[in-house]
């Protein structure tokens, strides 16, 4: 090749290369990566631009060629140092520059040194020539060859180790940065060792190729996105296990969980048909003919799809998320997601094994509540009934007398006759008010499981609650407004004695959020909004507390203190959702008070 067509390639080259810098800072984001590949092609740059000028001064201005390599040599020696930084920054994602790193900038500076008082030693060239085959090299050289070497392969084995380990051996990421590495490499390995002729031109236009593969990587492949390694680190660091298969069922990529998890061995997984490894593991018993249907459908839709299964041999339980990884319409991959619920199914298998128990506890903490109530509530009619008696008694004893007196005539009997009977209606009232709870007190001890389907008017719930509070009520000098927004008459589906101590329930709250404050107000307001009974207790109390909000229906909470147990809004919550497929939600604002609504669908 003559000097003309080596001085056309060089230049062609650098324009290539000033192009492809140019490009990669117009790309958005910054990180070390990126800084890096910046400093190979300043690098590039520098050693072009000295090559050029070898070729295009040296013979005009009668300057010895080897003056140039002093330009050259500053990218030559730290080549090898940069193309070691991006194995390193790829294999750990970000590096924090220590200053031990330093020392790798010792023997580039010290051959930069060398190289500059060569005239004085001929240490690095005994006689320079851009022949490798003429030059003689001097004791240094070799000193600089073996640390360069060395430290440009660690950089590769980085870039090779962790690309293989994050995308496998045949990725399309770790072919390029394999075919790339080896132009420079190999052509170097090859002219160093006088095995093919070659002169110093040759090098850096090896090395503008190599850049231009892992251009390739960086902007078709994303290599310096979020980087592969680090992509692996996050995922590794992922509770749940999952495994990414090709459109041919072929094993793509895992996480860390998913290997240790099923105690596998990475090595032996990557590639392989994920159905033949399924049934290969006959021991976790799993249900095959399901994971191939829902490969297979899958394949033809992009909605995800999932399922509960069992691996027996390590006793867990997982919900797989089978979904497809879509780019536009092109199937790029399948992600098998296995989330673990083993804790879950045991802690609902607590909870069921507890049910019972605990709507038993809260059924007779209610009844507790409302033998108070009842015992207020029948005293005053009997009461009442035992002084109509004792009216009766001696009206009668009146009238006993008056039988035989000549001075009671018929008008007399008949005012004796008609005080009698006005004491009946007031008795037929007690009585009446005494059957009305008895027949609520008696629904209210129905177990609260009970399932059977009825219906009640909001008329029957409103009185059914008005009487069973009212004790409680007239106690704490509490008054209930109740405001109905709606038609009493409205009809709803459920056990109206669930729906009464649910709502008694809150109205017990609202008084105890009082605090002991007489003369105060709770409103029960019954709206209606679209298909739904809306059911509200409001106090004015002062709100409840931050830390309860957040999970007022999630646990057994209490703002009560010793005197709460907190099972009251959580089976609350429990029988609204689960009675009625209603929902329980609460608005509360501090400084002013409380509100809960209560939504229940309407019959339909």
């Amino acid at each position: 090749m003559t000097n003309n067509q080596t001085l056309i390639i060089l230049i062609i080259t650098l324009l290539f290369n000033i192009a492809f810098t140019c490009y990669i800072r117009k790309v958005k984001g910054k990180n070390q990566l990126k800084n890096m590949f910046m400093c190979v092609d300043a690098l590039l740059t520098i050693w072009l631009i000295g090559l050029i000028m070898q070729l295009t001064l040296s013979d005009p201005l009668n300057i010895p060629p080897v003056y140039f390599d002093y330009i050259v040599y500053i990218a030559i020696c730290f080549m090898p140092i940069v193309i070691f930084f991006i194995g390193l920054i790829f294999a750990n994602t970000k590096i924090i520059f220590k200053k031990k790193y330093l020392l790798l900038f010792i023997i580039p500076i010290l051959s930069l040194l060398v190289l500059w008082t060569n005239d004085f030693h001929h240490l690095f060239y005994e006689n320079y020539s851009v022949d490798f085959k003429i030059n003689v090299y001097g004791p240094y050289f070799t000193i600089h060859n073996i640390y360069s070497y060395a430290i440009l392969f660690i950089g590769i084995i980085y870039l090779l180790r962790f690309s293989i380990k994050n995308s496998g051996l045949f990725s399309k990421q770790s072919m390029l940065i394999t075919l790339g590495i080896s132009f420079p490499l190999i052509t170097n390995i090859l002219g160093t060792f006088q095995i093919i002729p070659m002169n110093i031109y040759i090098t850096p236009i090896t090395f503008v190729i190599a850049i231009f593969c892992f251009a390739v990587a960086i902007f078709k492949f994303e290599f310096l996105g979020v980087s592969p390694i680090a992509m692996q680190k996050i995922v590794d660091r992922i509770s749940d296990s999952f495994v990414v298969i090709g459109e041919d069922n072929k094993i793509i990529d895992f996480n860390k969980t998913f290997i240790n998890t099923f105690q596998l061995k990475q090595e032996k997984l990557r590639g392989e048909n994920f159905i033949d490894f399924l049934k290969l593991n006959e021991k976790y018993k799993i249900n095959i003919e399901k994971f191939e249907k829902s490969l297979e459908k899958i394949k033809k839709t992009k909605k995800a799809i999932s399922f509960e299964q069992k691996f027996e041999e390590i006793d867990k339980y997982f919900m797989v998320e089978i979904t497809s990884i879509n780019s536009e319409d092109t199937l790029l991959g399948i992600l098998v997601l296995f989330k673990d619920i083993t804790q879950h199914k045991e802690d609902m298998e607590t909870i069921k094994n507890k049910q019972d128990l605990l709507i038993e506890r809260e059924r007779l903490a209610s009844l507790g509540q409302l033998i108070g109530g009842i015992a207020h509530n029948l005293k005053t009619p009997i009461m009442s009934i035992s002084g109509a008696l004792e009216g009766l008694e001696d009206l009668i004893k009146e009238y006993d007398q008056s039988i035989d007196s000549p001075l009671v005539n018929s008008a007399d009997h008949h005012e004796i006759a008609k005080d009698m009977e006005s004491w009946i209606p007031k008795i037929r009232a007690y009585i009446e008010y005494m059957s009305d709870i008895i027949t609520t007190v008696k629904g209210q001890a129905v177990v609260l499981s009970n399932k059977e389907s009825m219906t009640f008017t909001i008329e029957e719930l409103v009185k059914k609650v008005d009487i069973l509070m009212k004790h409680e009520l007239k106690k704490s000098y509490i008054y209930l407004n109740i405001v109905m927004k709606t038609n009493e008459n409205q009809i709803l589906d459920g056990d109206v004695n669930s729906l009464v101590q649910v709502v008694n329930n809150m109205i017990s709250n609202a008084i105890q959020a009082y605090d002991g404050k007489q003369n105060q107000n709770i409103e029960l307001i019954v709206d209606r909004n679209e298909d739904n009974i809306i059911i509200s207790i409001k106090d004015f109390a002062g709100g409840l507390p931050k830390e309860v909000q957040n999970k007022i229906f999630k646990e057994m909470i209490t703002t009560k203190g010793k005197n709460g147990t907190g099972l009251g809004l959580y089976m609350s919550y429990s029988n609204i959702k689960a009675m009625f497929r209603g929902d329980i939600k609460f608005e509360t604002e501090e400084g002013k008070g409380t509100t809960f609504n209560i939504i229940l669908p309407i019959a339909q």
